[in-house]
Formats: C-alpha cells, sequence, structure tokens
C-alpha cells in the first residue's frame, strides 16, 4: 500500500539521484556499528523504482568502497556509480600515491560502462581532522587527471572551502571538458554564480535547504543549472528545516529496531525515493509546477551524465 501511494504522488515524473551512498552500513540494517534490523536495500531500491526513480548513481568517496558497490550495480542497469577519493579520505593517497591512482584507473577501466563521473572529490576544510589540506588541496587536482583522462564530468564536494576549490578548478578548466556538478551545495550565491559560470551544475538535497538563507540562494539558482539528489542516507529534509513547510509527499517511517519490518521506511534514515520532496521544497521557492521542474532537472541530469539518452528524450519530447 505504501508503494502504491509513493508512486501516485510522482506517475507524471522522471528522476535521476545524482547523489546515494547505497553502501551504507545503514540500508544493511546497521547503525553505529550495531545491527538494528536484517538488510534491506532490495527494499529501498524497490520503493525508489516505484516512486519514480529512473537512474540511480551511487556515490563513491574511496577505493575500498568501489568492490561494494559494483556488486550492487552488477544486476540493475539503472544504477550507475562515481569513482574517486573524499577529500576527508584523501590521506589514503599518501603512503602510495601512484598505486592509489593506478588503482581508482583500473576500476574505472573495469566498469567503463557504469562509472558516469570521477567523484566524490574536491575540499572539506570543515572536518580538518580527518585530512589536512595541504593533503587535500593536492590530491584533489590529482584527481581531475582523472576527469581528463577519461572524459568524464566531476562529482564535487565543497564544505568551507571555496576560494581554494574554484581555484583549483579554474586553474585545470582547460583539461575539464565535461566540467561536473557540485553535490549538497549550500554556500552563497556569488559561489554558485562564480561556478555556473565556469560550466558547472550545482545539486541539490535536503542539506541545501535547511535555512530561509539557503532557500533565498536556492531560489536564484537557474533551473537549467541545478541537478537534485538525496545524498541518502543523509541529508532528509527535517521539520525543523526552513525547506519543510513546502513538503506535499509524506513517507511514513518506523523506529528502526521496534517496528522493523520488510518495507518499512526508517526513521531519520534517507532514501533515494525522497528525492520528490526535495522537488516540492524548490517548486515552492520558485513558484513552478513541480512536473516542469522535474523535466529540466531530469534533461540536466542527462545532458551530463547519460548524453547519449539526453538526445533520445529531448527529441521525444518535442513530439
Amino acid at each position: 500500500m505504501k508503494q502504491v501511494l509513493v508512486r501516485t504522488v510522482t506517475s507524471m515524473m522522471k528522476f535521476i539521484d545524482i547523489g546515494a551512498n547505497l553502501t551504507d552500513p545503514m540500508y544493511q540494517g546497521v547503525y553505529n556499528g550495531s545491527s538494528k534490523h536484517e538488510p534491506d536495500l532490495s527494499h529501498v531500491l524497490q520503493r525508489s523504482w516505484a516512486g519514480g526513480l529512473d537512474k540511480i548513481i551511487v556515490t563513491v568517496g574511496t577505493l575500498s568502497d568501489c568492490e561494494p558497490t559494483f556488486e550492487i550495480l552488477k544486476n540493475d542497469e539503472r544504477l550507475f556509480a562515481t569513482v574517486g577519493c573524499h577529500p576527508t579520505r584523501c590521506g589514503e593517497f599518501v603512503p602510495d600515491p601512484e598505486a592509489y591512482f593506478a588503482s581508482l584507473c583500473g576500476q574505472i577501466e573495469a566498469h567503463r560502462d557504469k562509472v558516469v563521473a570521477i567523484g566524490e572529490c574536491g575540499l572539506d576544510y570543515e572536518r580538518l581532522h580527518f585530512c589536512e589540506k595541504d593533503v587535500q588541496r593536492k590530491y584533489f587536482e590529482k584527481q581531475l587527471e582523472l576527469a581528463a583522462r577519461y572524459e568524464l564530468p566531476l562529482f564535487l564536494h565543497c564544505r568551507s572551502a571555496h576560494e581554494d576549490f574554484a581555484e583549483i578548478l579554474e586553474r585545470n578548466l582547460d583539461k575539464l571538458p565535461k566540467r561536473g556538478v557540485v553535490h549538497t551545495f549550500d554556500g552563497t550565491l556569488e559561489a554558485a554564480q562564480a561556478l555556473i559560470a565556469n560550466g558547472f551544475y550545482i545539486g541539490l538535497n535536503g542539506c541545501s535547504l535547511k535555512t530561509e538563507e539557503n532557500l533565498s540562494v536556492a531560489a536564484q539558482i537557474p533551473d537549467d543549472r541545478i541537478m537534485v539528489e538525496t545524498d541518502s542516507p543523509w541529508c532528509e529534509i527535517r521539520p525543523s528545516h526552513a525547506g519543510s513547510k513546502h513538503i506535499k509527499s509524506k513517507y511514513p517511517t518506523v523506529k528502526k529496531k521496534e517496528k522493523w519490518e520488510p518495507g518499512s521506511l526508517i526513521a531519520g534514515r534517507c532514501e533515494p525515493v525522497m528525492i520528490s520532496q526535495v522537488l516540492e521544497v524548490l517548486a515552492g521557492i520558485k513558484g513552478k509546477p513541480t512536473v516542469e521542474l522535474a523535466d529540466q532537472y531530469y534533461r540536466n541530469t542527462l545532458q551530463m551524465f547519460f548524453p547519449k539518452e539526453a538526445a533520445g528524450w529531448c527529441e521525444r519530447l518535442k513530439r
């Protein structure tokens, strides 16, 4: 019954979630190292497809994410992945930089039909206890070589580091014909405009829509430069968030241990199907129909990550 309801809400729209962390232990029922319920990723994916998801791009944040990611992807043509190293994990390069880089290349080459972006890479100055600035900067720029070598767009991360982040990208623009998307964007309008001017897209999810200031920025980002995502299992839109007043679709949840059963959505755990709520917030702050925005964001995402499909889809819309 829940899945029928989800499908009814979004029956006229198609979505691509550009960032979902499907290898997170939460989808195996493990929270903070403790098992709370049976693995339920298959149910999560079933809800996603029923709720209008057409494709999901699974985020890889470190070399060790690759094996479990591609194990998930191998049996579903709707699942794709990034390959790269998150800024907080860039210390993994240090013992043998060339070997680590070569291993990333190997993963891309072994799964060329499934890898649609390089990342998650970038800079994170909010969590320097995981990796210091110099190391982050060095290996962020190193990963840009992957984008150039394989002619893939970037799936980017930036936290409290816009100046250095933008400087590294600008210095390498001539090597990046595909550009990419800055995901979970929560920066200033000026930062967004600078990135857009250099050809990048802006990825928005619940963490991008927490405050009134966030909403003001998102409302002014051009629709033809936006992609939507969940960053699940993180970044759900909570009742305390400024964007929550625009939500129309509801997803009943249960506590992870006490009342879990197959098909349950878990309180506090975001899922790709909740991408509809991101769209509803954007429609609310922009004063535009959700269907119109869904079509635009779907087109944006196809053009960046699935260009062969984009031409055919746009042609069908004209008929």
